[in-house]
């Protein structure tokens, strides 16, 4: 189709990236293979790669068995699937193992990894030092996407200027680890899925960095949740988290939180097919403004609804045929 929605609706902040909605954190090496088979199986159920899946470094490996487990995660991303989008946790950037996680991932792997995730960023110095690290790794310096997560009052401080780094793509939220940060001054309601929807400090927090990511579009990425038997309190919060706090990706630590995270940021039918009826007249009319249900629509709502497509797509939602078309002629953009 010519003047396909992707190259005509430019101009917005934020959704400059576009990733999945979840990102599947894992570092037992039974689990981690386990969760590339269901991401595999998954892709094949929905037709596309609707979530992340990170194997991580950090939680993940037994002290005094980093430099193996960074081996094992290596091989496990060589061996994964053409289409896998597989991510790395390394240590955070003043652990003595930093270097040697990056050395061997990126140095290894570097061309299988959907992004390196950084703990414990604290500053754009922090960023600065990982990039420094991954190019130095690097067959190719500067093609690695950078993630970090930032836990502590100080570095959501910092969060616009860290969102405004090129090279980073995504912001996570450690909940844990911020509310430890503050001495008792949170309470352990705080990490509930309850209470860090209600601390007043938690929530700060949580609409600070959401913010930011969307002031330099970047993709803000939700916490976790670690009721994780609990599929009706994960879904509760993942739809608070998309639909009042402006995340449009979260993490998950079990296999049984993906879907009800798909489906919590995945748009309703009603919405899609609204969204799909005002891009089908807005391409018709040549991207000029025209009338739907009684209301006028231009490029800046088109925008919006053109939006709410790219995100159902995403999450592996049927399109009406109208609109399924342009998908089938786009590559993905930047991830």
């Amino acid at each position: 189709m010519n003047q396909h929605p992707a190259a005509i609706l430019l101009g917005a902040q934020g959704g400059a990236f576009a990733l999945p909605v979840c990102d599947h954190y894992s570092g037992v090496e039974v689990r981690m293979r386990k969760s590339l088979q269901l991401q595999a199986d998954m892709a094949a159920e929905f037709g596309a790669c609707v979530f992340d899946v990170t194997l991580d470094c950090e939680d993940g490996a037994p002290v005094g068995g980093e430099v193996e487990h960074a081996h094992l995660v290596s091989e496990l991303a060589l061996a994964a699937a053409a289409g896998a989008r597989v991510a790395v946790r390394v240590h955070a950037v003043d652990h003595p193992a930093f270097e040697a996680d990056v050395a061997t991932v990126v140095g290894r792997a570097g061309h299988r990894w959907c992004h390196v995730m950084v703990p414990k960023v604290e500053s754009v110095a922090d960023v600065e030092r990982a990039v420094a690290a991954i190019d130095a790794a690097s067959s190719r310096p500067g093609s690695v996407p950078l993630h970090v997560l930032v836990e502590s009052p100080a570095a959501v401080h910092r969060a616009f200027d860290i969102a405004a780094h090129p090279r980073v793509l995504s912001i996570s939220f450690g909940l844990m680890d911020f509310v430890s940060a503050h001495g008792g001054a949170i309470p352990a309601s705080g990490m509930g899925v309850a209470g860090q929807f209600n601390h007043p400090l938690v929530l700060r927090a949580k609409m600070d960095i959401a913010s930011a990511c969307h002031a330099h579009g970047k993709v803000p990425s939700h916490c976790v949740v670690t009721e994780f038997k609990d599929a009706q309190a994960l879904k509760a919060a993942a739809t608070q988290a998309a639909q009042q706090l402006g995340y449009t990706r979260m993490w998950s630590i079990h296999p049984d939180q993906i879907r009800p995270i798909l489906e919590a940021f995945a748009p309703q039918a009603d919405e899609i097919a609204r969204a799909a009826d005002i891009i089908a007249l807005a391409h018709a009319a040549q991207w000029a403004p025209v009338q739907h249900a009684g209301q006028l629509h231009d490029r800046a709502s088109y925008r919006y609804f053109w939006q709410v497509l790219e995100r159902a797509h995403r999450t592996g939602r049927p399109l009406p045929p109208e609109v399924d078309a342009f998908f089938a002629t786009m590559a993905d953009r930047p991830t």
